[in-house]
């Protein structure tokens, strides 16, 4: 509510919509897609199915993508995340949202029974959610001012920068206490075998399909790299709500950001390579 919002307006409050690149970001949410379609293929139309497909696509872009491109690849690496964090949890959220309420509706109509809330409801709400958000909100304002052609006096932008700069450290120190909660216990083995598909399967995917179409460049190290990033704690509140996969998503969070030391070293360096 306060380091995030400082370092996402500071950062996109000089940025002109022209000067973004959108086909990563697209390659980005197409691969997303396809991988999520091959998840609900495999482990069939159900809720579990739809929380771990969720789980292979969903990356924690803020609290380790953003420090870790901005230490890697800078202030123009930030531009393209910050791009994609915009629009990441609405895309993705609202997508699982429409999944797992019609996983919801067929259980319902296979038992007979009935209730909860609509699930035009539920999407609208979801959407709103996924903008009106301490992440993607300071974004797009900041965004909109850098179309003003104003620039940020220096009384605000030095304590926006200051705030910003806390924003790194912070987030990993916290990422880091999570874990000391997290019992990974009987599900290690589905854990790992989730963790192989965010972590390394998902990167892949990304890369094939924009080397593919002929894209190169920091854009796309950048999504493929978000890409590799571990699974976002935004799955877990899923699998609360729809009580489902809880323990499995859990430990499957925990493993995947563990892992994320060597897998996501190993992506970028081999991003660097070719």
């Amino acid at each position: 509510m306060v380091l995030t919002p400082a370092l996402l307006f500071r950062t996109m409050s000089t940025v002109h919509v022209e000067q973004l690149n959108f086909k990563p970001v697209a390659m980005y949410f197409v691969a997303a897609a396809l991988l999520f379609a091959v998840m609900l293929v495999w482990q069939g139309f159900t809720r579990r199915a739809a929380v771990l497909a969720l789980a292979a696509t969903f990356s924690n872009t803020v609290a380790i993508g953003v420090p870790l491109v901005g230490l890697a690849y800078g202030e123009a690496g930030l531009v393209t995340l910050f791009t994609l964090i915009s629009v990441h949890a609405l895309v993705l959220l609202t997508l699982a949202t429409v999944v797992l309420e019609l996983a919801v509706a067929r259980e319902e109509a296979a038992t007979g029974t009935r209730g909860g809330r609509h699930m035009m409801l539920t999407v609208l709400g979801a959407v709103r959610n996924g903008i009106v958000h301490p992440v993607p909100l300071p974004i797009i304002a900041g965004l909109l001012f850098a179309q003003t052609g104003f620039t940020l006096p220096m009384v605000v932008d030095r304590p926006l920068q200051l705030l910003g700069n806390a924003f790194g450290p912070l987030a990993l120190v916290l990422v880091g206490v999570t874990l000391t909660q997290v019992r990974v216990g009987a599900h290690l083995r589905g854990a790992l075998g989730l963790t192989l598909v965010k972590n390394l399967a998902f990167p892949a995917l990304v890369a094939a399909l924009s080397w593919s179409l002929g894209l190169s460049g920091l854009p796309l190290t950048v999504m493929i790299v978000a890409a590799s990033l571990p699974i976002g704690a935004n799955v877990f509140m899923f699998s609360q709500r729809y009580e489902v996969a809880e323990d499995l998503v859990t430990a499957s969070v925990a493993v995947s950001t563990g892992l994320g030391l060597v897998t996501i070293s190993l992506v970028m360096a081999l991003v660097n390579r070719l």
